[in-house]
């Protein structure tokens, strides 16, 4: 058996699936964290997977995209079940969930809370204030102002509530305090339903793979109330923007926009905005990627004013110095590092240092010569295999797309298995040496390109798919199982 570091966070085989929250079945706009989600942890203890992965469950913008966050705290409150409310009695059962808008449940569940919450929900809302206080405030105060600024960015507020003016701030809080209490009260519901539903998967065998981008988005909270640690001009404008040079995914790279942090102002604490953000996502997650990893040992810095990632450049990043000051407080690190892309020695050593598992992508693996890394005779035990990410076609939708000497060549390499695409791929991906092995949903239930969850490089119709039970062969979880235990991953 091949062995992996000590202080590695995957220390027993496993296997588990990919799917996003929002993509759950169910009433409203997008998946919630009520019976469906309770559902699925069910379908994967049947199904012998021990991992549920997901992406940043962060508030979105109006895009959708949980990479480009309005907090690396916050959840997002289309996440919170309604129906569950009710079951916790605190909406009547009598309302029509599907009449009403989310605001309006949201303040009367707030206010059934006030009148009628028992002494020991006061007192789990006062734990859950006192806890969460070193960002809450701020995000409160912050989506109050942005909701009465027409959701505009910070930079476009007035100057003194953008430049976070003591009086300002004190004058707007008090006229706006119901307002910003009910924001912290939604950010309680989520808190408390998320705890619940990871309570639920932990006692069932199930952890919680969750998904940190290594950006923030200028538009946040995080930004707007802690502006010296990003490279801002005086009028909170990003100076350079983060992004990746041109690659697989896009002839011109991708200019994400996000803000550049000031490292030397951040190592001049510790690190401590960073260990406070990773803190807070080991109260919500067991095991957590961090996407972009490469973006610690060397990230692309772009000028604000150019309009594509083409006329950027490499700066180096203190990644050695951050993960020395993170695994003196998290032992072994909790870490999954997302080290796809442009990756050079440097990158991989930085990984190896702090040994941390990194990513194989069955669906890069099949366009070059014998060496390519990502073939499964080349992994490494200290990794996480997938067939295809959230950013990946599915594999069906992949394979139909590739000409019939590529295909032949997969089915050579595959050993020309009896079994069809996807089932085939998955097999490859149980059988490797990776430690955990990762399948996206659409995969297990063979959908082909039509219901891809993201396609980079595009800024629509991307985050809203959803499936539906139906799609779900009834031998789905037997089959899953069956390769668990076959490859040493039960």
């Amino acid at each position: 058996m091949a062995q992996v570091p000590a202080q590695s966070p995957l220390q027993q085989r496993s296997a588990g699936i990919l799917l996003h929250p929002t993509s759950l079945p169910g009433p409203g706009g997008c998946g919630t964290l009520g019976d469906d989600a309770y559902r699925f942890v069910d379908f994967l203890a049947a199904a012998g997977q021990q991992i549920w992965q997901i992406l940043p469950i962060g508030p979105t913008h109006s895009d959708g995209s949980p990479y480009q966050s309005l907090s690396v705290h916050a959840g997002e409150p289309a996440l919170i079940s309604m129906v569950r409310l009710q079951q916790w009695g605190w909406l009547d059962r009598q309302i029509d969930l599907e009449r009403r808008p989310r605001d309006q449940l949201i303040a009367m569940a707030r206010r059934h809370f006030l009148d009628c919450a028992t002494d020991g929900e006061r007192d789990e809302w006062q734990q859950f204030l006192a806890r969460q206080h070193h960002w809450l405030a701020d995000y409160a105060l912050f989506r109050v102002i942005r909701n009465l600024q027409q959701q505009r960015g910070w930079c476009e507020w007035p100057i003194p509530l953008r430049d976070r003016d003591p009086a300002a701030l004190q004058q707007f809080a008090a006229s706006a305090a119901e307002a910003i209490d009910t924001i912290r009260f939604e950010q309680f519901l989520f808190f408390r339903q998320w705890c619940q539903l990871k309570g639920y998967a932990n006692r069932h065998g199930v952890r919680i793979f969750g998904d940190m981008p290594i950006f923030v988005a200028h538009d946040s909270a995080d930004v707007w109330a802690h502006r010296s640690l990003f490279q801002l001009d005086a009028a909170g404008q990003p100076q350079v923007v983060a992004g990746v040079p041109p690659d697989y995914f896009s002839a011109t790279g991708q200019r994400w926009g996000n803000p550049h942090y000031a490292w030397a102002q951040m190592a001049g604490d510790q690190f401590h905005w960073w260990q406070q953000r990773l803190a807070g996502q080991m109260e919500l997650f067991d095991l957590v990627r961090i996407d972009h990893f490469r973006g610690f040992q060397a990230y692309w810095e772009i000028p604000a004013s150019a309009a594509t990632a083409i006329d950027g450049h490499w700066v180096e990043a203190p990644g050695a110095a951050l993960f020395s000051e993170l695994q003196q407080r998290f032992s072994p690190l909790p870490v999954v590092a997302e080290d796809l892309g442009t990756i050079t020695p440097e990158v991989l050593a930085l990984r190896d240092q702090f040994a941390l598992p990194g990513m194989k992508i069955l669906q890069f693996a099949f366009d070059s010569g014998s060496d390519n890394p990502y073939l499964p005779h080349n992994h490494e035990a200290n990794s996480v295999v997938y067939t295809g990410t959230h950013d990946n076609d599915t594999t069906v939708g992949w394979y139909q797309g590739l000409s019939g000497e590529a295909q032949a060549h997969i089915q050579h390499y595959l050993g020309h298995p009896d079994e069809s695409i996807p089932w085939s791929l998955i097999r490859c991906a149980y059988r490797s040496v990776a430690q955990l092995a990762m399948v996206p949903l659409q995969d297990v239930m063979g959908l082909d390109g039509a219901h891809r969850m993201n396609t980079p490089g595009t800024n629509s119709g991307n985050w809203h798919w959803r499936f539906a039970w139906s799609q779900l062969a009834p031998d789905s979880a037997a089959r899953l199982r069956e390769l668990a235990a076959l490859y040493g991953r039960l």
